[in-house]
């Protein structure tokens, strides 16, 4: 015959069985929590690359661009000023997208110490942040399936889909 547990032991494995569910539960917020952030903040980054040009204006040359000649990545033509203390240029380059094209005028900003040029005004500032409306909308699954959090998920894939809805709108 086999003699029956002690209380204090049955007591104590239920005791441990709420621990480690809080346990892995904690360890499941903290990694997909850390995941979540990770992607906002390459969002932030691949857009801060663009988007510190257009926003911070002060002290930069600003004008326009008319396209020319549009390569495989890039778009050249001659820059004309609209800022005092910013000059000519016979060939500046910007990056060709779907929201550049040939013979049209953009106002652009030259960046530092270069002849290459972003987009200026909304569409510039819209375009800048596309990333992090990316970042937003993957970002959102995470928190959503990873985190369990479904009304902060919502808000975020909302104002990820409403900066790139409103950024293909101005572009």
């Amino acid at each position: 015959m086999i003699p029956a547990m002690p209380a204090t032991a049955a007591k104590s494995r239920q005791a441990s069985r709420p621990a480690s569910v809080a346990a892995l539960r904690f360890g499941r917020l903290a990694a997909m929590g850390t995941v979540a952030a990770l992607i906002l903040i390459a969002g932030v980054w691949a857009s801060w690359g663009t988007a510190q040009h257009v926003l911070l204006t002060k002290g930069r040359e600003s004008g326009t661009i008319e396209v020319t000649r549009c390569e495989d990545d890039t778009c050249t033509g001659p820059y004309t000023p609209i800022s005092q203390g910013s000059k000519p240029r016979a060939k500046v380059v910007i990056e060709k997208t779907v929201a550049v094209r040939k013979g049209q005028t953009y106002t652009v900003v030259v960046k530092p110490s270069s002849d290459d040029v972003v987009r200026s005004g909304p569409a510039g500032i819209l375009y800048a942040w596309v990333p992090l409306g990316g970042a937003l909308l993957l970002a959102s699954v995470v928190v959503a399936g990873g985190l369990g959090r479904t009304r902060g998920a919502w808000v975020m894939a909302g104002a990820g889909i409403a900066l790139l809805t409103a950024a293909f709108v101005t572009i």
